[in-house]
């Protein structure tokens, strides 16, 4: 079988393609043979060498946390699934990635795959919709008719993360390209503002939530656009500097787990149409460099990059 890896920190053409011989299911785990597999900032970012402060995987690495494909295999005690299975999949981040035809992971991080999406769809989906999920009900606890700020609406946890507070009823701006607006429009944002426009998201005022994904100059500049009290959520991205007490707000970062009810319950969503993950690009499994440079060079400005590995 065949896998990309990098064996060495660098550029995009750091990532090769290997013979991956994944392990047989063991017990309490399956064996998925891939179909499509999700490209994330993350990965490009672990893959330059940008995060070895916080993660030391081992070398050769395959990238990748999600994905789709089919059940090959079932290990001794798995229940609830069955080979021949359709399924989304979501590995641990520095076990072998998805970035491959075969992967073998805890049958705890396997889900049904949704109906109503297509693969490439289902391979886009968790990473995102399980941050957003995080962030949105578990944080910031969403409630209908709060006023909430997105920024970077139109990536692939923006998107989720319009979707969702959409659906809890709450009143959503979100920040992105000028050349998204509509874009993040018909993903349920009453407004948008963007960043390259003459509008300015610093207007704002009294605003319930802000979800930073962006940080920096951003994540300052969002403390005056909400009211006393209110809540600025952010995941990890620019460094920050924690201004909660000069503003009155609470400041809390995402902690972002992958909890099997969080899986589900985005997965059970994704179901009955409430999130529809939006795919960017497609790329070969042996194009997985471009996919990188393209993340890298701002050419996907929305939704996700997935690798369609069935087509390789």
């Amino acid at each position: 079988m065949i896998a990309i890896a990098f064996a060495q920190y660098g550029p995009p053409d750091v990532l090769e393609p290997i013979t991956w011989d994944s392990p047989p299911a063991g017990a309490g785990e399956v064996r998925v043979r891939m179909l499509a597999a999700g490209v994330a900032p993350v990965d490009a970012k672990l893959r330059a060498g940008l995060l070895q402060a916080y993660f030391q995987p081992t070398l050769p690495k395959i990238p990748g946390r999600d994905g789709a494909g089919v059940v090959e295999q079932v290990g001794a005690g798995v229940t609830g699934l069955k080979v021949g299975d359709a399924v989304c999949l979501m590995v641990e981040a520095m076990g072998p990635g998805t970035y491959a035809q075969v992967v073998t992971c805890s049958a705890e991080r396997v889900v049904a795959r949704p109906t109503g999406l297509t693969t490439q769809q289902a391979a886009a989906l968790l990473q995102p919709a399980n941050s957003a999920w995080i962030a949105v009900m578990e944080t910031a606890k969403i409630q209908a008719g709060m006023r909430v700020l997105v920024h970077g609406g139109a990536g692939a946890v923006g998107s989720q993360m319009i979707q969702l507070c959409r659906h809890l009823g709450a009143d959503v701006t979100a920040t992105c390209r000028d050349a998204n607006c509509d874009y993040v429009r018909g993903l349920g944002a009453s407004c948008a503002i963007a960043y390259d426009g003459a509008e300015d998201f610093g207007d704002l005022r009294n605003q319930d939530v802000v979800f930073d994904l962006i940080g920096g100059e951003t994540h300052a500049r969002s403390y005056p656009v909400l009211r006393k009290e209110g809540h600025l959520v952010y995941l990890t991205a620019a460094p920050i500097t924690d201004l909660t007490e000069q503003y009155g707000v609470r400041t809390s970062r995402a902690l972002i787990t992958d909890s099997r009810h969080v899986l589900q319950a985005v997965v059970d969503l994704a179901s009955r149409g409430v999130l529809q993950p939006r795919v960017a690009a497609s790329f070969a499994l042996a194009d997985a460099a471009r996919a990188h440079a393209a993340l890298e060079t701002g050419q996907i400005t929305r939704g996700r990059v997935v690798l369609d590995i069935a087509a390789s």
